[in-house]
């Protein structure tokens, strides 16, 4: 088994360059660089990591490692490389350990028989069902850099969708999270100096500084049962999540909220739309395209309402009209893929719709965080302001009796 050697050199221009190459031995490592025209240094084997058998332990394959991949693979399957010489060279370039093991094991399986995208099967984890189907419609149609480079531009849309969604909830999140944080600090810590002060004024205290020294002595009694309180919740509203029915019944419910069930909803179909017309458009058949937009939906009423139109359009019926009937597409995306679908244009169609969508949830978003920040802003200022105007009451009323 060849081993992994780490090199250093000067390349034809005599700029200093450095890499990783596996090899049987230094003389080998030392030829191949000589073959392109690299002036060998310093050659020695690259030191064993000695937790590289321990999975959790290793870096994940992100989502954009794949892109890259992908994108640098159909560059070089159109400038005409061969895959076995396309897997050697991006597997070289790798930094990401995982994926460079993977590469190499997928070079592996193709250099034992196998089509690329059965090696790809072999890790369900970096390379979703729909990304190995694409590949599969790829390899028969010989369109393998077509696919690749729709592939890598329908994954960055994506991964622009998700960072859009995520950056609409991670304020909302963390300022709750520091308000808690500040109210438990002056609740634990802050309240019992006041409280202490105002137990020597001798005098009646105003109801609502009693409420705030109730909820002070309640919290620092409890504090131990609040904490694991919260993790309870969390553990058993994960535990629930996790459930069929559970599942079912949260997506529906954050589907109708107010404004956030909105945005699920126009996320939802954008992420439909865009994977249906990326599929189609690669030859994948309708009903496996479904299967597995249904599948990677990530919401289970949408799920069942895709599952729906599958067997809607197996029984002879269109695309339109079961996905209107579901109530989760609005009318007019309907009536869009039902042109679409007389037109024989539905994959063009469907990316229009995409696109559409792309921009109203980028103006979801914009909507969602102008409304939360005043909204957090009021309730900051109630509940520490409350707290804090709670305990200076009777100081102003001591001073009132003073005058």
């Amino acid at each position: 088994m060849p081993d992994t050697y780490i090199w250093k050199g000067k390349n034809p221009k005599g700029r200093k360059v450095k890499g990783e190459m596996e090899a049987e031995s230094v003389d080998q490592v030392r030829h191949s660089l000589q073959r392109r025209k690299i002036t060998a240094g310093k050659i020695k084997k690259k030191p064993k990591d000695l937790f590289e058998n321990v999975a959790f332990l290793q870096p994940k394959v992100k989502e954009t490692d794949v892109i890259i991949f992908s994108r640098q693979f159909s560059t070089m399957i159109d400038a005409g490389l061969p895959l076995l010489q396309c897997l050697d060279i991006l597997q070289s370039q790798q930094e990401n350990p995982t994926f460079k093991k993977n590469l190499k094991k997928i070079k592996e399986s193709v250099e034992s028989g196998e089509t690329f995208a059965d090696a790809l099967k072999k890790f369900p984890k970096v390379f979703n069902e729909l990304f190995i189907n694409m590949v599969a419609a790829g390899e028969a149609g010989g369109i393998l850099d077509v696919i690749l480079k729709r592939l890598s531009s329908y994954m960055e849309k994506m991964a622009k969708l998700k960072r859009q969604v995520k950056g609409a909830m991670t304020y909302p999140i963390i300022t709750l999270i520091v308000a808690a944080i500040v109210v438990a600090i002056i609740l634990v810590f802050v309240i019992p100096v006041f409280s202490e002060m105002f137990a020597d004024f001798g005098a009646a205290l105003p109801a609502p500084t009693l409420m705030v020294i109730a909820m002070s002595n309640f919290t620092i009694s409890n504090i131990g049962w609040i904490i694991g309180g919260i993790f309870i919740f969390g553990f058993i509203f994960k535990r629930i999540y996790n459930t069929e029915k559970g599942r079912i019944l949260l997506d529906d419910f954050f589907l109708r909220l107010p404004v956030v069930g909105i945005l699920i909803r126009k996320v939802a179909v954008a992420k439909f739309t865009r994977t249906t017309s990326t599929m189609i458009s690669s030859g994948v058949s309708i009903l496996e395209t479904l299967d597995i937009v249904a599948k990677t939906s990530g919401n289970k009423t949408v799920e069942f309402a895709i599952q729906d139109v599958k067997i809607g359009i197996s029984e002879g019926r269109s695309m339109a009209d079961p996905l209107l009937e579901s109530g989760v597409f609005p009318s007019m995306v309907c009536s869009m893929i039902a042109v679409g679908e007389s037109t024989g244009a539905l994959d063009s169609m469907m990316e229009k719709i995409a696109d559409f969508y792309d921009e109203e949830v980028d103006q979801a978003v914009k909507n969602l965080t102008d409304m939360i920040e005043p909204f957090m802003l009021v309730f900051l200022g109630v509940v520490i302001g409350g707290l804090v105007i709670a305990m200076y009451l009777p100081i102003f009323t001591m001073a009132g009796a003073i005058n």
